[in-house]
């Protein structure tokens, strides 16, 4: 019997791929270059690299950014929307609010739509707030729209969006069926197929979005599949979900919407499994990639989750991870901007890359200040097997940053690390301190490629007590696929007052979106009586915009749902106020178990990391703002009780942990780096 798990996570520079064997728990890693133009090849190369049997694997999971580049990009498939008549524009109108990080740019205008005008247009049809037909759907609008947009504007790919279908989802079915009979050929995505909830422009938004990757995402599927089952995979493809959680790719492609932050939470759910096993209930998740710098909350041992998204100014309707997301990472572009120093988020990526790649980049990143500062051992990046320009990253950094600022080449370094930092403060600052948290009572888990680069300089910046390094923290997002169990989230919007509500209607309502949420597991292999069906309830006080997510049980008491609801409240805003409360949504998460990978302990050794040391190297100490030497560390070679003090450097080939003079490392009996600071550092 197949007894491998395989799961393979696409950044914006780098494939990772990482093997599970379930017999023995024996974990093997590897990456490869991302291959932007043809993504498939890298995934497929790093399977390749890591040497796996794919006739032995029993399930492969896989998170991509795909659809996420897509859009970013404007790669996706030329797009129309069908809505009702005089309504064509909700998609191009949008909302009037200007981004927060755009309030006083007076010459802010939006990024150019996904969709032409005169590829949108509306069709005779209407039903009423609640969902009653006021007037049918005109078969001959819906077959002349189509034809228009086919034949004269070039679409290939059809949004269906109609005002309050939501509640009655009849018009949009029959206007899908209608376009399919005439144009077989045409992807055509329904709006009450991906999420039911009110709010036009959001569920349009969502629809379009899930449009114009569809095409693209079944192409790159198809393609993986076909290249795998050649190689002799047999077993369960699934792919990762934004909110956590996978699904089948089969599913994935009729749903591609659901996968654009999959890569993301592929590392949250690994976070959360960690979290549990070291008993950290608060947690601050912090994974720096080639092109971004990603970080989340884990309260009370669960993510915190949003069932709204964002992709650049277009809101989603997806259920996703509350994740803060700047464009800074190893291949973020240092610049100046009128003779200020920036960091990002222009990104070198993966083509042509940093300057010390040797592959074309010329201008200087995030990675090239590393290496210029000493973190990063030229011979020894990806294990060696990448040898890196270090002189052409230090010329680059001369010429371009150091010489115009009047500075040396290691303070120029030094000072964009400085800029990364501060803006790295922001991001954690936004999902904690303005989110009422205090990050001092949270820990760090660091991880991604250039995680354990930054994350020490960040606790020191922002008095968070320790730093978690956890093995292989370049593989650590695809590690965590392997704990991801199958997911399907389904949502009814019912807008009810808490007082007024027909507990009888809230059951049936629940009890129609636990059957589909069961018979989505059902289809993706897993059996009723595996399925754990988790129910909730969106309220606000009445009159409010924004809601919160109430966990709820059978017993649905307006008592009951108050009492939760305050309790909550309070947590998160520190009061309670005695307004009626109103339901927006129901939602129901159903789950499919899958056997989590072992966190294995490890034989405590002598507590001596000497056996580890492989060296001396000058390296930039921000506890001391110089240049200095620092202990070089093997960190295979550590063990569980070894501890050491800065300044050192931890190298795994993949990533190296920068711990400063005044921070202490010890290796806990999992084998995870704990960087606190030493007791002289603290007094």
């Amino acid at each position: 019997m197949p007894a491998i798990r395989l799961a393979v996570d696409i950044g914006g520079t780098f494939v990772d791929a990482m093997e599970l064997d379930t017999r023995t728990h024996a974990v093997r890693f590897r990456k490869a270059p991302t291959t932007p133009a043809r993504p498939w090849e890298g995934v497929l190369t790093v399977v390749e690299l890591l040497g796996t049997d794919l006739r032995e694997v029993e399930l492969f999971i896989h998170g991509t950014t795909l659809g996420l580049n897509a859009v970013l990009e404007r790669r996706g498939e030329t797009t129309g929307i069908i809505a009702n008549e005089g309504f064509r524009d909700v998609f191009l109108l949008g909302r009037g609010n200007v981004p927060s990080d755009h309030m006083y740019d007076f010459q802010y205008q939006r990024p150019e739509s996904l969709v032409r005008r005169a590829a949108t247009i509306g069709v005779r049809g209407r039903l009423d707030y609640k969902g009653r037909v006021v007037e049918d759907l005109d078969p001959d609008d819906v077959r002349e729209a189509a034809r228009i947009l086919v034949e004269e504007q070039g679409v290939r790919t059809i949004a269906v969006c109609f005002l309050h279908s939501y509640l009655n989802p009849e018009h949009e079915k029959q206007a899908a069926r209608l376009i399919r009979e005439a144009y077989p050929q045409v992807t055509v995505s329904v709006s009450t197929d991906i999420v039911r909830e009110y709010r036009e422009y959001e569920r349009t938004s969502t629809t379009v979005l899930d449009a114009y990757i569809r095409p693209i995402f079944e192409r790159y599927v198809d393609r993986l599949e076909a290249g795998l089952a050649e190689d002799g995979f047999d077993g369960r493809f699934l792919i990762m979900r934004s909110g956590g959680g996978s699904m089948t790719s089969g599913v994935a492609k009729t749903s591609p919407m659901h996968t654009v932050l999959s890569g993301p939470a592929g590392g949250i759910v690994g976070a959360a499994h960690v979290a549990a096993a070291l008993g950290r209930d608060n947690l601050l998740t912090f994974d720096i990639g080639g092109t971004s710098l990603d970080t989340c909350v884990i309260e009370r041992g669960a993510a915190v989750a949003a069932y709204e998204a964002k992709l650049e100014h277009f809101p989603l309707l997806i259920p996703a991870y509350d994740i803060r997301t700047i464009g800074a990472g190893g291949g973020s572009v240092a610049h100046l901007d009128r003779g200020l120093l920036k960091v990002g988020p222009q990104s070198a990526g993966a083509d042509p890359g940093p300057v010390c790649y040797g592959r074309g980049g010329t201008r200087p990143t995030v990675t090239d200040a590393a290496v210029t500062l000493g973190y990063v051992d030229p011979d020894r990046f990806l294990g060696g097997d990448m040898r890196l320009h270090d002189e052409a990253a230090r010329d680059a950094l001369r010429e371009q940053i150091a010489e115009p600022l009047g500075l040396g080449v290691e303070a120029a370094a030094a000072g964009i690390f400085d800029v990364l930092l501060a803006r790295t403060v922001g991001a954690v600052r936004q999902i904690t301190v303005e989110r009422g948290h205090d990050p001092r009572v949270f820990s760090l888990l660091a991880f991604g490629g250039a995680g354990p680069l930054l994350a020490p300089l960040l606790a020191r910046e922002m008095g968070i007590p320790e730093v978690i390094v956890p093995f292989a923290p370049s593989g650590f997002s695809a590690w965590g696929m392997l704990a991801a169990d199958i997911v399907d989230d389904v949502s009814r919007t019912v807008m009810v007052t808490l007082e007024d509500a027909d507990l009888a209607a809230l059951e049936s309502v629940f009890a129609e979106a636990a059957a589909e949420a069961a018979a989505s597991l059902a289809a993706q292999g897993i059996p009723a009586g595996q399925a754990v069906l988790e129910r909730a309830m969106e309220v606000r006080y009445l009159g409010q915009e924004h809601s919160l997510t109430v966990p709820v049980g059978r017993d649905l008491r307006p008592d009951v749902v108050r009492a939760a609801f305050e309790e909550l409240h309070h947590a998160r805003y520190g009061h309670v106020m005695d307004n009626q409360l109103q339901i927006l949504n129901l939602r129901v998460r159903g789950i499919g178990r899958i056997e989590k990978p072992e966190l294995p302990r490890h034989a405590p050794g002598d507590g001596d990391p000497g056996r580890a040391r492989t060296g001396r190297r000058d390296a930039y100490d921000f506890g001391t703002r110089a240049v200095t030497e620092f202990a070089v560390y093997d960190r295979a070679k550590l063990e569980p009780g070894d501890a050491l003090d800065g300044p050192a450097l931890i190298d795994e080939g993949t990533s190296t942990t920068v711990v400063h003079s005044g921070q202490r490392v010890q290796v806990d009996p999992f084998g995870h780096l704990l960087v606190t600071l030493t007791p002289e550092a603290r007094a």
